[in-house]
């Protein structure tokens, strides 16, 4: 009898089970291994690789690694353009962009490429985790991309193999390259360079060669892809502020659960505060060693270049698309 009675519990307990894993709904956890691959063109010693790995480290603990992400750093599944692509065709699952290079994909992102749009890295991340952050992160949903967070890219400067850029009118003629954003192509000819679109991959060899003067960027790519080794001259005008946008692909988000999807935003949310930190380190680090081997920084009055832009925000203001995504952050009041 006794061991009748234990058999029946035992039948019980695995009918239990069975009916439990065949009633999933919203919001349950699934079952299984999830392994997601994300590809971004940065390199591995880049703070927002080692954020993304962060990511990926602290979502595997997380779901008592049930979600996997496989990070391909370097270009190795393709360029920007070609990650976004992946993602909307469902081959590959998340990626890294900068929001220039997602203009062609999210027409909002342009407005990130504004010129001083911000009046410091404070109103930047008021701005961000705002509402209307979250509208940006929503505005490709229609094409395939989910929005998941933002990464710190810092501002963008002039660095150049003839000499410093101290006013507007020292980029005169100088052929700099740029990445191929409507945006930051406007703002270039607006301060009356010439810009030229050539690939991350391929500038190092361009700038060797003289088929550009210079380029523009932050301190930690300018310095992880040692393009200080052609250009001694980094002119921290700060233009643009750009961020580095991650995505998943609508096909593989869709198949994630509610409570999947709220862990992987969550995760996210914890390393971009990692990567905040990390950057501030890295930038520390960067003007050591831009010291170190005699690259000349400085500082240029804003002002000048403020002036020289003022058509980019005239024109703009204008444009039914663009006009009301700036009024919305001049509505975002700093601190």
């Amino acid at each position: 009898m006794k061991a009748f009675r234990n058999s029946f519990i035992m039948i019980f307990v695995v009918l239990t089970i069975i009916v439990g894993a065949g009633c999933g709904g919203k919001g349950e956890t699934a079952k299984g291994t999830i392994n997601l691959k994300l590809g971004h063109a940065l390199d591995i010693n880049h703070p927002v690789h080692k954020a993304m790995e962060f990511w990926a480290d602290t979502l595997k603990k997380t779901t008592d690694g049930r979600i996997i992400i496989k990070i391909y750093p370097g270009g190795q599944l393709g360029g920007e353009k070609e990650l976004v692509e992946q993602l909307q065709m469902g081959t590959l699952d998340l990626t890294k962009v900068s929001s220039a290079g997602l203009e062609a994909f999210v027409p909002e992102m342009k407005v990130l490429g504004m010129p001083y749009l911000f009046k410091n890295k404070d109103h930047k991340w008021k701005v961000l985790n705002s509402a209307f952050g979250k509208e940006l992160l929503d505005a490709g949903s229609d094409r395939g991309l989910v929005g998941i967070g933002f990464y710190e890219a810092g501002e963008r400067s002039f660095y150049t193999k003839g000499g410093l850029i101290r006013t507007p009118a020292d980029l005169k003629n100088l052929k700099i390259r740029v990445i191929k954003s409507p945006m930051a192509i406007s703002l270039l000819k607006t301060l009356g360079a010439s810009p030229t679109p050539i690939s991350w991959g391929e500038l190092y060899t361009a700038l060797q060669q003289g088929t550009v003067d210079g380029a523009e960027n932050n301190p930690p790519s300018f310095v992880s892809a040692r393009h200080y080794e052609v250009c001694k001259y980094y002119s921290l005008d700060k233009h643009t502020s750009p961020m580095d946008v991650v995505l998943a692909g609508k096909k593989a988000w869709d198949k994630l659960t509610e409570e999947d999807k709220a862990t992987m935003i969550k995760t996210f949310d914890i390393s971009v505060e990692y990567q905040r930190r990390l950057w501030a380190e890295v930038v520390k680090e960067n003007f050591a060693l831009l010291d170190s081997v005699g690259v000349e920084v400085i500082i240029p009055d804003q002002a000048p270049f403020l002036e020289a832009v003022e058509p980019m925000y005239e024109e703009y203001s204008k444009d039914e698309f663009i006009g009301p995504l700036i009024e919305k952050i001049k509505a975002i009041k700093p601190e």
